[in-house]
Protein backbone atom coordinates (compact mmCIF):
# COMPACT_ATOMS: atom_id res chain seq x y z
CA UNK A 1 0.00 0.00 0.00
CA UNK A 2 2.17 2.59 -1.29
CA UNK A 3 0.55 5.22 -2.26
CA UNK A 4 -3.13 6.36 -2.67
CA UNK A 5 -3.99 5.34 -5.96
CA UNK A 6 -7.31 6.73 -7.75
CA UNK A 7 -8.87 3.59 -8.11
CA UNK A 8 -9.90 0.95 -5.51
CA UNK A 9 -7.48 -1.58 -5.10
CA UNK A 10 -7.79 -5.05 -4.20
CA UNK A 11 -5.09 -6.91 -2.82
CA UNK A 12 -4.78 -11.19 -1.81
CA UNK A 13 -1.93 -11.31 1.23
CA UNK A 14 -0.76 -13.88 3.54
CA UNK A 15 1.52 -11.42 6.02
CA UNK A 16 0.47 -8.46 7.20
CA UNK A 17 3.50 -6.11 8.92
CA UNK A 18 1.15 -3.78 10.27
CA UNK A 19 -2.04 -6.26 11.83
CA UNK A 20 -4.44 -5.12 8.75
CA UNK A 21 -2.36 -3.65 6.36
CA UNK A 22 -0.25 -5.79 4.23
CA UNK A 23 2.46 -2.90 3.86
CA UNK A 24 3.76 -0.56 6.69
CA UNK A 25 2.05 2.98 5.91
CA UNK A 26 4.16 5.41 3.40
CA UNK A 27 5.66 8.59 5.10
CA UNK A 28 3.20 11.31 6.37
CA UNK A 29 0.43 9.05 6.23
CA UNK A 30 -0.64 8.02 10.08
CA UNK A 31 -3.56 5.52 11.41
CA UNK A 32 -6.22 7.24 13.03
CA UNK A 33 -8.74 4.29 13.77
CA UNK A 34 -8.88 0.09 13.66
CA UNK A 35 -11.53 -1.91 14.55
CA UNK A 36 -13.67 -4.57 13.69
CA UNK A 37 -17.56 -5.45 12.99
CA UNK A 38 -19.13 -7.23 15.92
CA UNK A 39 -20.09 -11.10 14.84
CA UNK A 40 -23.20 -10.59 16.70
CA UNK A 41 -24.70 -6.90 14.41
CA UNK A 42 -23.10 -8.94 11.38
CA UNK A 43 -25.16 -11.88 11.78
CA UNK A 44 -27.96 -9.92 12.38
CA UNK A 45 -27.24 -7.25 9.86
CA UNK A 46 -25.83 -9.06 7.16
CA UNK A 47 -27.22 -12.55 7.33
CA UNK A 48 -30.10 -12.23 8.66
CA UNK A 49 -29.73 -14.83 11.38
CA UNK A 50 -33.33 -12.97 13.49
CA UNK A 51 -35.43 -13.18 9.80
CA UNK A 52 -34.39 -17.08 8.84
CA UNK A 53 -35.18 -18.23 13.18
CA UNK A 54 -38.27 -16.62 12.71
CA UNK A 55 -39.51 -18.36 9.05
CA UNK A 56 -38.47 -21.62 10.78
CA UNK A 57 -40.24 -21.43 14.19
CA UNK A 58 -43.05 -20.15 11.87
CA UNK A 59 -42.76 -23.28 9.65
CA UNK A 60 -42.41 -25.46 12.69
CA UNK A 61 -45.21 -24.46 14.55
CA UNK A 62 -47.58 -24.99 11.45
CA UNK A 63 -46.16 -28.14 11.20
CA UNK A 64 -47.01 -29.12 14.50
CA UNK A 65 -50.88 -27.66 13.67
CA UNK A 66 -51.09 -29.86 10.32
CA UNK A 67 -50.53 -33.12 12.03
CA UNK A 68 -52.65 -31.78 15.16
CA UNK A 69 -55.52 -31.16 13.11
CA UNK A 70 -54.87 -34.02 10.96
CA UNK A 71 -55.79 -36.66 14.09
CA UNK A 72 -52.07 -36.92 15.52
CA UNK A 73 -51.63 -36.98 19.50
CA UNK A 74 -49.92 -33.90 21.41
CA UNK A 75 -46.87 -35.90 21.38
CA UNK A 76 -46.60 -36.33 17.19
CA UNK A 77 -47.44 -32.81 16.52
CA UNK A 78 -44.57 -31.81 18.60
CA UNK A 79 -42.03 -34.12 17.42
CA UNK A 80 -42.60 -32.59 14.30
CA UNK A 81 -42.55 -29.51 15.17
CA UNK A 82 -39.29 -30.24 17.10
CA UNK A 83 -37.93 -31.69 13.86
CA UNK A 84 -38.18 -28.76 11.78
CA UNK A 85 -36.98 -26.42 14.68
CA UNK A 86 -33.98 -28.81 14.13
CA UNK A 87 -33.57 -28.76 10.28
CA UNK A 88 -33.89 -24.65 10.62
CA UNK A 89 -31.29 -25.05 13.06
CA UNK A 90 -28.40 -26.38 11.07
CA UNK A 91 -28.04 -23.38 8.75
CA UNK A 92 -28.50 -20.96 11.64
CA UNK A 93 -25.47 -22.41 12.89
CA UNK A 94 -23.69 -22.23 10.11
CA UNK A 95 -24.85 -18.62 9.63
CA UNK A 96 -23.79 -17.89 13.24
CA UNK A 97 -20.84 -19.39 12.38
CA UNK A 98 -19.79 -17.66 9.51
CA UNK A 99 -20.96 -14.38 10.66
CA UNK A 100 -17.80 -14.76 13.85
CA UNK A 101 -15.65 -16.17 11.28
CA UNK A 102 -16.05 -12.97 9.43
CA UNK A 103 -16.35 -10.38 12.10
CA UNK A 104 -12.82 -11.92 13.10
CA UNK A 105 -11.39 -11.66 9.68
CA UNK A 106 -12.03 -8.39 9.35
CA UNK A 107 -10.02 -5.38 9.92
CA UNK A 108 -11.37 -1.95 9.21
CA UNK A 109 -8.33 0.74 9.50
CA UNK A 110 -8.91 4.31 8.58
CA UNK A 111 -5.87 6.93 8.14
CA UNK A 112 -5.82 10.30 6.90
CA UNK A 113 -5.64 9.40 3.33
CA UNK A 114 -7.76 6.36 3.03
CA UNK A 115 -9.83 3.70 4.71
CA UNK A 116 -8.51 0.26 4.32
CA UNK A 117 -10.67 -2.75 4.46
CA UNK A 118 -9.36 -6.17 5.28
CA UNK A 119 -11.95 -8.79 4.45
CA UNK A 120 -12.77 -12.27 4.21
CA UNK A 121 -12.27 -15.89 5.42
CA UNK A 122 -10.44 -18.39 3.26
CA UNK A 123 -8.29 -15.84 1.43
CA UNK A 124 -8.36 -12.69 2.80
CA UNK A 125 -8.21 -9.21 0.55
CA UNK A 126 -7.14 -6.35 1.21
CA UNK A 127 -9.61 -3.20 -0.09
CA UNK A 128 -7.88 0.17 -0.85
CA UNK A 129 -10.26 3.35 -0.97
CA UNK A 130 -8.82 6.54 -1.10
CA UNK A 131 -10.33 9.64 0.19
CA UNK A 132 -10.39 11.15 -3.83
CA UNK A 133 -12.95 8.23 -4.40
CA UNK A 134 -15.26 8.57 -1.44
CA UNK A 135 -18.05 10.59 -2.55
CA UNK A 136 -19.93 10.51 0.44
CA UNK A 137 -20.62 8.82 3.68
CA UNK A 138 -23.84 7.87 6.02
CA UNK A 139 -24.27 6.63 9.37
CA UNK A 140 -26.93 4.16 10.13
CA UNK A 141 -27.23 3.70 13.60
CA UNK A 142 -29.10 1.12 16.15
CA UNK A 143 -30.53 1.31 19.41
CA UNK A 144 -27.58 -0.05 21.08
CA UNK A 145 -25.23 2.49 20.08
CA UNK A 146 -23.65 -0.08 17.37
CA UNK A 147 -24.11 1.00 13.24
CA UNK A 148 -23.00 0.88 9.78
CA UNK A 149 -21.05 3.49 7.78
CA UNK A 150 -21.86 3.24 4.24
CA UNK A 151 -19.32 4.99 1.73
CA UNK A 152 -20.37 5.82 -1.76
CA UNK A 153 -17.88 6.13 -4.03
CA UNK A 154 -17.47 8.87 -6.93
CA UNK A 155 -18.51 8.71 -10.82
CA UNK A 156 -17.70 5.45 -12.15
CA UNK A 157 -15.15 3.67 -9.78
CA UNK A 158 -16.34 0.60 -8.25
CA UNK A 159 -15.30 -2.03 -5.85
CA UNK A 160 -15.94 -5.84 -6.56
CA UNK A 161 -19.38 -7.00 -4.73
CA UNK A 162 -17.51 -10.50 -4.00
CA UNK A 163 -14.56 -9.02 -2.42
CA UNK A 164 -16.49 -6.83 -0.27
CA UNK A 165 -19.38 -8.91 0.51
CA UNK A 166 -20.77 -9.23 3.54
CA UNK A 167 -19.19 -5.90 4.49
CA UNK A 168 -21.27 -3.65 1.53
CA UNK A 169 -24.65 -2.27 1.48
CA UNK A 170 -27.37 -4.79 0.14
CA UNK A 171 -28.92 -4.89 -2.75
CA UNK A 172 -26.57 -2.38 -4.45
CA UNK A 173 -25.08 -5.08 -6.87
CA UNK A 174 -23.86 -3.10 -10.38
CA UNK A 175 -22.76 0.01 -8.27
CA UNK A 176 -21.47 -1.71 -4.76
CA UNK A 177 -21.06 0.21 -1.52
CA UNK A 178 -18.67 -0.55 1.03
CA UNK A 179 -20.05 -0.93 4.62
CA UNK A 180 -18.10 -0.69 7.74
CA UNK A 181 -20.34 -2.95 9.47
CA UNK A 182 -21.65 -3.80 13.14
CA UNK A 183 -18.98 -0.73 14.60
CA UNK A 184 -19.94 -1.22 18.20
CA UNK A 185 -18.86 2.60 18.67
CA UNK A 186 -20.04 3.94 15.12
CA UNK A 187 -21.06 7.20 16.23
CA UNK A 188 -17.40 7.85 17.40
CA UNK A 189 -15.59 6.14 14.32
CA UNK A 190 -18.60 8.13 12.29
CA UNK A 191 -16.62 11.56 13.78
CA UNK A 192 -13.17 10.30 13.18
CA UNK A 193 -13.93 9.25 9.66
CA UNK A 194 -15.67 12.63 8.84
CA UNK A 195 -12.87 14.98 10.35
CA UNK A 196 -10.52 12.97 8.25
CA UNK A 197 -12.77 13.30 5.08
CA UNK A 198 -12.86 17.32 6.00
CA UNK A 199 -9.13 17.54 6.25
CA UNK A 200 -8.56 15.80 2.94
CA UNK A 201 -11.03 18.15 1.13
CA UNK A 202 -9.91 21.27 3.38
CA UNK A 203 -13.59 21.63 4.06
CA UNK A 204 -15.02 21.98 7.60
CA UNK A 205 -16.92 19.24 8.97
CA UNK A 206 -20.48 19.09 8.04
CA UNK A 207 -23.50 16.77 9.76
CA UNK A 208 -25.07 14.33 7.17
CA UNK A 209 -28.59 12.27 7.63
CA UNK A 210 -28.95 8.18 7.42
CA UNK A 211 -27.70 6.02 4.21
CA UNK A 212 -31.20 6.42 2.73
CA UNK A 213 -30.87 10.49 2.71
CA UNK A 214 -29.84 12.34 -0.55
CA UNK A 215 -26.13 12.98 -0.69
CA UNK A 216 -23.96 16.27 -1.68
CA UNK A 217 -22.39 14.90 -4.80
CA UNK A 218 -20.97 18.21 -5.65
CA UNK A 219 -17.28 17.40 -5.05
CA UNK A 220 -15.79 14.08 -4.02
CA UNK A 221 -14.65 13.29 -0.57
CA UNK A 222 -16.86 16.71 0.76
CA UNK A 223 -19.24 14.97 2.89
CA UNK A 224 -18.51 14.50 6.27
CA UNK A 225 -19.85 13.38 9.55
CA UNK A 226 -19.73 15.37 12.85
Amino acid sequence: MSGASARPGVTEHGFEPVPGLPERLPEGETLLWQGRPGWRGLARGALHVRGIAAYFAMVAAWQGASVATAGGSMVEAVAAAGLMLLIGAMPIAFLVAYAWMAARGAVYSITNRRIVMRVGVALPVTINLPFALVESAALSRRADGSGDLVLHLAGKQRASWIALWPHCRPWRFTRPEPMLRALPDAEAVAQVLGRALAAAAAMPVTPIAGADAPRNTSRPGAEAMA
